[in-house]
């Protein structure tokens, strides 16, 4: 069975942790559901306990390495263990990367299913505040060289709907005058590319296809 994954945020106020995850992968917690954490950090050791989700208390242990902020690969290392219902007793190693914001030029190629291509140019903003579920709502306004669109407005949303980024997950929903645009992508390991599939729906240019779109930070230059 491949690794289940968790993607969402954690907050710090002194020595206080507060999160709300999403486990995917996992035949026992549906990724739908939030799974709220609260614990303590003292200097760079961590321990969390989540909210009961079906009967099931999960623990995490571990430490938060000195450039976490940065996004890290190895922004943390340590062991879960699952108490109560379906996963009672299931336990091993857990390790985490911080997900920096992507907010501020988009720019990027879709690819229909036809092999037609078309671009895309804008400016996006991402919440710095999270969503009760755990993502950061995504705004902005783009433009399109294709006949079917000029430009769109990117709607902001919290998981599963509208537009958002939870772990590396990023979601966009892009209206425009004749139809809306919606893509579900992976922001990429060095967090510069998100590579996904489209849809276009509502309209005369109804479509479906792939996409990869480069994204850079406020902090870029």
């Amino acid at each position: 069975m491949p690794p289940a994954t968790i993607a969402g945020s954690i907050a710090q106020s002194g020595v206080s942790v507060t999160g709300a995850v999403h486990v995917d992968g996992s035949n026992c917690l549906d990724h739908l559901t939030t799974m709220g954490l609260t614990g303590t950090l003292t200097g760079r050791d961590i321990s969390l306990t989540s909210t009961s989700v079906d009967g099931q208390v999960t623990t995490f242990t571990g430490t938060i390495s000195d450039d976490a902020l940065n996004g890290a690969d190895s922004a943390f290392t340590g062991t879960y263990s699952i108490d109560g219902g379906c996963a009672n007793g299931d336990h091993g190693s857990v390790t985490g990367i911080g997900i920096p914001f992507i907010g501020n030029t988009l720019k990027g190629t879709f690819t229909s299913s036809g092999g037609e291509t078309f671009d895309v140019a804008g400016d996006e903003a991402q919440d710095s505040t999270p969503s009760a579920e755990g993502s950061f709502g995504i705004t902005g306004t783009v433009t399109f060289s294709t006949p079917c669109f000029s430009s769109g407005t990117i709607t902001s949303g919290t998981f599963p709907s509208g537009s958002f980024i939870i772990g590396s997950s990023v979601a966009l929903e892009i209206k425009t005058g004749n139809g809306a645009l919606t893509f579900l992508g992976t922001l990429n390991r060095d967090r510069s590319e998100i590579r996904g599939a489209y849809t276009v729906s509502g309209g005369s240019c109804d479509d479906t296809g792939t996409a990869v779109l480069l994204v850079s930070s406020p902090w870029d230059y």
